[in-house]
């Protein structure tokens, strides 16, 4: 007698203590981040093979899908000496890899306010906060329809291309 009412009690204190966790059910993410490997070999219509070749970035683009706002925040290096970047953006909506598609979401960064190259290496970031809703739909349907890339002063198509993924 003495052990059922043990056995009872112990699985009356694990049942009151897995029923004591939160009702509250969790929030949907409001933002989708895309980590995007840039490089000059994804460059199209063909791949970068000059003194550029060399260079490589990071993208890490955050869509917040509640404001439509787009965060972009890159980092570049291995650029050789005398290098100037000068845009950068998203280019879609249909560019699969090895394909070259328009500007579709701006950096909205003007070619003189991109940071100089120091050893080579730099950072920037921006929030775009003019995309439309139907354009960050479109991204987040089908994102490796997609690509960010950076342009310099030397390949004014573009040095360093991911796609989004």
């Amino acid at each position: 007698m003495k052990r059922l009412m043990i056995a009872l009690g112990v699985v009356t204190l694990a049942t009151a203590a897995t029923s004591c966790g939160s009702k509250t059910p969790t929030a949907p993410s409001n933002t989708v981040v895309f980590t995007v490997n840039l490089l000059p070999s994804n460059e199209t219509p063909s791949p970068i093979t000059d003194s550029e070749s060399t260079a490589r970035g990071t993208a890490v683009i955050t869509i917040h899908k509640d404001t439509n706002a787009i965060d972009m925040n890159v980092s570049v290096t291995a650029f050789p000496a005398g290098s100037v970047l000068n845009n950068a953006h998203i280019h879609g909506p249909s560019a699969p890899t090895g394909v070259s598609g328009g500007v579709f979401v701006p950096s909205g960064i003007a070619a003189a306010s991109f940071p100089a190259l120091v050893n080579g290496a730099a950072t920037f970031s921006t929030t775009v906060t003019t995309a439309t809703a139907d354009q960050v739909s479109q991204i987040l349907a089908n994102p490796s329809q997609f690509y960010f890339n950076v342009h310099s002063a030397q390949h004014p198509g573009g040095v360093i291309r991911g796609q989004l993924q």
